[in-house]
């Protein structure tokens, strides 16, 4: 735990007698802050992922959301009126808290699904309705250039020459897919709607964590959602409902989602590459290739 920033955060958002409890230590570290009467989420933002305007953009955007209904976590100004500061090289904010458990915790149902497509085909219509200031600034998700955003996937050290030889060819392939099809939306996103990150209470899904959010392809979106469930025995059905819930609200390339289910696959061999000396790195690393490579191959088989 890091004291003293965490000291000078609670000082800075006036939020000096509330007790403090660390809740997620993966990219971030969020902590859970008690005042008497509410709670908020403490985050402090890992070093040279994000600079200070690009977390105001992205608290920016959470706040548009949140004035339009969508329940997603809102930015706590501080006194002084900023959202986000500086302290001792570590970039801070102080966000609602949101309360519920996340998808990977509850038993899931098609009707959840349903939900969760308008709730993303929502976001992404409000998105597009907005205007942000001309300071607004996220990264933009290149899946298949020289210099991916999560990583070269088809470089991975554990892939076998056949391996990598696949691998180059799908990237090739969506390379000349995306040069041919210019016209798939693209737009902000969220990029990251994992079970972990969507949490569910009283019937109200609640979209958290725009850490990845950026400029992408929709699809990469709804693919997120599929993807992750396909260790789930009812994935196509689940499937099926994010799609029928999206497309209820608005239009979506769907012929392509088994395309960016493989691409999705594929950002997490690219993303593992510089984490194989985590604990258990090697193990996830060896799942992340199975995956994506059958990701790979049912696309193929539907091409």
């Amino acid at each position: 735990m890091n004291q003293p920033v965490i000291d000078a955060a609670l000082e800075h958002w006036a939020l000096g007698n509330a007790s403090v409890q660390l809740v997620a230590a993966r990219e971030n570290h969020v902590y859970r802050v008690e005042t008497e009467t509410q709670r908020y989420a403490l985050r402090l933002h890992r070093c040279d992922y994000r600079s200070v305007e690009e977390i105001q953009s992205e608290l920016l955007w959470m706040d548009m959301l949140s004035s339009q209904q969508v329940p997603v976590p809102k930015p706590l100004p501080a006194p002084d009126g900023s959202t986000v500061i500086s302290l001792a090289g570590v970039v801070v904010d102080v966000l609602s808290w949101v309360s519920g458990s996340p998808l990977s915790k509850v038993n899931v149902t098609t009707e959840m699904y349903v939900t969760l497509g308008e709730l993303l085909a929502q976001m992404h219509r409000l998105t597009d309705q907005w205007s942000p200031p001309g300071s607004f600034i996220r990264p933009v998700w290149d899946l298949v250039g020289e210099a991916p955003s999560w990583g070269q996937f088809w470089d991975n050290p554990q892939l076998t020459s056949a391996q990598q030889e696949r691998f180059k060819k799908f990237r090739d392939h969506a390379r000349q897919l995306f040069s041919d099809r210019q016209s798939l939306d693209f737009g902000l996103i969220h990029a990251d709607l994992v079970p972990d990150n969507i949490l569910y209470e009283r019937g109200q899904l609640r979209p958290i964590d725009f850490d990845d959010g950026g400029y992408g392809y929709r699809l990469f979106d709804l693919a997120t959602v599929t993807f992750r469930n396909r260790t789930r025995q009812n994935s196509d059905a689940l499937a099926e409902a994010t799609v029928s819930g999206y497309t209820k609200l608005r239009e979506a390339d769907v012929e392509f989602l088994p395309l960016f289910e493989a691409l999705r696959a594929c950002t997490y061999v690219g993303w593992n590459i510089s984490r194989m000396h985590e604990a258990g790195g090697v193990e996830r690393n060896a799942r992340f290739i199975t995956e994506a490579e059958a990701a790979i191959e049912r696309y193929r088989r539907q091409v």
